[in-house]
């Protein structure tokens, strides 16, 4: 099994996405055991100081000036997480869990958060175990990061509440250590905010929506150079020369990669001379790259905030370098919250741009010699035209997914924590949008096929070429009306999978041998 060693510095995106997604095992560094040991000893330190240290001697968040003697400190570290692991709704994905656990065990390597490391083995030990604590779809507002959810695991370390095994069967979180021969933790003081004030969960699901992006956003020029193959568009206007007029980063790739596509396309050559009676593309089909290349740029940024996220050590209080215990803010989830609202917005554009050429596809007055609706008998079969019709439904989700959930504070805690960030609101829209974004790429994929089919003899370029053969291994091609869901489903698993781009990348990289 791959393991990721967690240690003192940042994890990357890809790593996260190796344990939280495809199921990596974690190991603690040696510099991490050395910094966690030393942080506990500040900690341990203070324990009997006659001043009150928050989170330490005292209660929390409104009750944070009450002192608490230390005979019923153990007691208020187990009522901290019991009474804090309140979500409610459906749950969460085990990727996201298994995210926001990888995040909290990074923060806890670094030597910030003055937990014992048998505490924080324990965690590591969940994660490679393949434990997945059940956590819920509501409960955190963002602010003291994602409360809820984490104290959710931290019960599973208390071996209280329940979990999934590796197999995903549901059983008791303290069955499921036993199994696995890891001892329930006993929490002493600070433990409690150590496993839950942080903005893990927010942070992994933002890490997971970029990965999706970055994939779908290549799939979105895909899609794209299918259709203006389809619709006889031209390619001239996907020219370098054109596109360094305005040097945005985002859309020369973009615009690059329809190029590419494009090339060698005998559908393309078929229109290109003096003869070709289309004067200009539709905005939808012509503006592809400016649009997804905006998506990149956004994403990109999404990227640089994350970046700083993952080299963050983030707690209440915390233990500084110099040995301090501090009180601070950097909890609040407002850096992630901001760009995963951000995201939802392109999301929601690039979808909208692929409908109106999945649409024009399927209009005779508009698909430039394509039969209604890519029927095979029109009147009697009605092809598409419910695609569309789906393909509509999501992006109208799209755009309400796309008004932000961070300007939507809401106090709590006795007004102690009266502005909060909705950041995990934010994460969880995100990821409808990546999803409905699939669903509505996978849709243009699998009209851009057939209209593909229905130009022959004229044959599709190479690469687009190898996506509609690929593709027909799981969809048929043009035929009377068939049951159009499953086939709907199969396009959505095949660009998801990634098996889109790769045929287009495989023929690219065979063009150039």
């Amino acid at each position: 099994m791959e393991r990721i060693t967690v240690g003192t510095g940042p994890l990357t995106e890809t790593d996260v996405v190796a344990v939280a997604r495809h199921g990596a095992g974690v190991q603690l560094s040696p510099a991490a055991t050395d910094a966690i040991t030393a942080s506990r000893a500040v900690v341990e330190s203070l324990a009997d100081d006659i001043e009150p240290h928050y989170g330490i001697s005292t209660g929390f968040g409104a009750l944070a000036t009450k002192h608490i003697p230390l005979e019923q400190r153990a007691q208020l570290q187990r009522s901290l997480i019991r009474s804090h692991a309140a979500g409610s709704g459906p749950e969460v994905e085990r990727e996201v869990v298994r995210a926001l656990m990888l995040l909290r065990l990074s923060t806890l390597a670094t030597g910030r958060t003055g937990i014992r490391l048998e505490t924080a083995t324990a965690l590591a030990g969940l994660l490679d175990a393949g434990i997945t604590p059940v956590v819920h779809e509501y409960g955190s507002l963002g602010c003291s990061g994602d409360l809820a959810p984490l104290a959710h695991v931290a019960l599973a370390l208390l071996g209280e509440g329940t979990a999934h095994g590796p197999t995903g069967e549901l059983v008791f979180a303290a069955d499921a250590l036993s199994a696995h021969g890891i001892a329930p933790v006993q929490l002493r003081e600070k433990e409690g905010l150590a496993l839950i004030n942080g903005t893990d969960g927010m942070l992994g699901q933002l890490l997971l929506a970029c990965t999706d992006l970055d994939l779908l956003l290549r799939t979105a020029d895909l899609t794209a150079a299918m259709s203006v193959e389809a619709m006889l568009g031209t390619a001239a206007v996907f020219a370098a020369d054109l596109h360094a007029l305005r040097p945005q980063v985002g859309q020369a790739v973009a615009a690059a990669n329809m190029r590419a596509l494009l090339t060698g396309s005998p559908i393309v050559a078929s229109h290109a001379g003096p003869d070709c009676v289309y004067v200009q593309d539709a905005y939808s089909m012509r503006c592809a790259p400016q649009v997804a290349g905006a998506a990149r740029d956004t994403l990109a940024h999404a990227r640089t905030v994350a970046g700083y996220e993952l080299a963050s050590a983030v707690d209440n209080p915390v233990v500084t370098l110099d040995g301090r215990v501090e009180s601070n803010g950097n909890f609040h989830g407002a850096p992630v919250g901001y760009v995963l609202d951000f995201l939802a917005i392109p999301a929601a554009d690039v979808a909208s741009m692929s409908e109106r050429r999945t649409d024009r596809m399927l209009d005779v007055n508009r698909s430039r010699g394509l039969p209604p609706f890519l029927a095979d008998d029109p009147g009697v079969d009605s092809g598409h035209m419910i695609a569309q019709y789906t393909q509509a439904a999501l992006v109208s989700e799209l755009k309400r997914l796309a008004a932000p959930a961070s300007v939507d504070s809401i106090p709590s805690s006795a007004m102690q924590e009266d502005h909060v960030s909705m950041g995990w609101s934010a994460a969880r829209k995100l990821r409808r949008s990546v999803d409905a974004l699939t669903r509505v790429l996978a849709i243009e994929l699998l009209t851009a096929a057939r209209a593909l089919d229905l130009r022959a003899p004229l044959q599709p370029g190479p690469a687009t070429g190898a996506v509609v053969a690929a593709l027909r291994h799981h969809v048929d091609g043009p035929g009377t009306d068939r049951f159009l869901a499953p086939e709907i489903e199969a396009a959505v698993g095949f660009v998801r999978s990634g098996a889109a781009v790769r045929a287009a990348d495989s023929a690219l990289s065979a063009r150039l041998a």
